[in-house]
């Protein structure tokens, strides 16, 4: 899972990149400290994987890992040069989801790039530049098309969908709003890969004092969750300052800080549910003296497919799945005991993957 880091200048951008990714991003009281994208990788928090490299005596344990990338603060005018320009737009094309970070606490000390904390007006900026840097994308693969569109009726066919695409998003429209009428025009959008498609997670950035109660009583927290509930994005508030804080603690001590605190979890873990929630993603496990390992997959994902992420033979001899859940196997002490108990069971083609299986692939090629 690969997470594309956005947002103004100075509103904890950078700062959350360190925090999560402990990658010791620059992070200074003034704009486009970021110069060049900085990507981190991060393991996902996966207890269940500690238990399995006990219980298998595993050489290695092996977390799904999410990659952040971080784009150096986005300014009015991004998409036409402004600022630091379109060049960084291009690195997020590829990303899953968008983590928009916005500010939404105030500091008479951490200068504001339009002078006042207001989210929902940071928010449209962040969102018009995606929109001005789609049509443009839109615009120019229109001038390629239309070159041979003549004599190809399925190339002017797709030139009558960009046209409406370039229309929809110059109404200042999210290209994740459109409209579309079947499978073709979704593989089509699905390829143009435009950034106002990607689904958006919100970092509700706040001081301290409003950490506890999850930012219930911050007007901006609350201005930025109704938006979002509208445009079917997640949010998670978080405090930057204290997450960078946190990132320097052994496990105890940060057991410990987040109590001192009143928190359940750091805002690493609040960020990993959310993204799984938003883009439909799920873990099944493998287990061996080998290895301990987590796979990512997405909710509804058949055996095979499944098989396909560890290796592609997997896939190709697929001949069945041996699952047990991770419970069962924790109580039974043992993939054998677990058998004997007719906990283990053998799926074919046609199964889906659930949250937490553990699976032995069976293949031959």
């Amino acid at each position: 899972m690969k997470l594309g880091i956005v947002g103004l200048p100075n509103v904890g951008k950078s700062t959350l990149f360190n925090a999560l990714t402990k990658a010791g991003a620059e992070s200074a009281n003034y704009p486009f400290c970021t110069i060049d994208p900085n990507i981190g990788i991060v393991s996902v928090p996966d207890e269940r994987l500690k238990v399995l490299g006990e219980l298998y005596k595993s050489e290695k344990v092996v977390p799904a890992v999410i990659e952040f990338v971080d784009i150096a603060g986005l300014v009015k005018g991004a998409s036409k040069g402004e600022g630091l320009g379109n060049q960084f737009l291009s690195n997020i094309r590829e990303v899953d989801a968008i983590l928009h970070v916005v500010r939404c606490f105030e500091d008479p000390n951490i200068i504001h790039v339009d002078g006042s904390v207001d989210p929902l007006r940071d928010i449209e900026t962040i969102n018009l530049e995606l929109i001005f840097s789609d049509m443009e994308m839109v615009e120019r693969r229109i001038a390629r098309a239309s070159k041979g569109a003549r004599n190809d009726k399925t190339l002017a066919k797709e030139v009558e969908f960009l046209e409406r695409v370039k229309a929809h998003l110059e109404d200042g429209n999210m290209a994740k709003s459109l409209v579309v009428e079947d499978e073709e025009e979704i593989n089509w959008l699905n390829n143009y890969q435009l950034l106002t498609q990607k689904p958006v997670i919100y970092a509700a950035n706040v001081m301290e004092d409003d950490l506890t109660e999850d930012g219930a009583s911050n007007a901006n927290v609350k201005k930025v969750r109704e938006f979002a509930v509208n445009e079917k994005s997640e949010v998670f508030v978080i405090c930057a300052q204290i997450e960078q804080e946190i990132a320097e603690l052994d496990d105890e001590e940060k057991k410990e800080f987040l109590e001192d605190l009143g928190l359940q979890e750091a805002g690493l873990e609040k960020l990993i549910r959310a993204s799984y929630r938003l883009l439909g993603l799920i873990s099944y496990l493998t287990a061996g003296p080998q290895e301990s390992k987590a796979w990512t997959i997405k909710v509804g994902t058949k055996a095979p497919q499944a098989a396909g992420k560890i290796h592609s033979d997997f896939e190709r001899g697929f001949i069945r799945a041996e699952i047990v859940n991770y419970q069962n196997l924790i109580e039974c002490g043992s993939f054998n005991a677990a058998k004997e108990k007719g906990l283990v069971r053998s799926e074919g083609k046609e199964y889906v993957v659930q949250d937490g299986d553990v699976v032995l692939f069976r293949f031959n090629v």
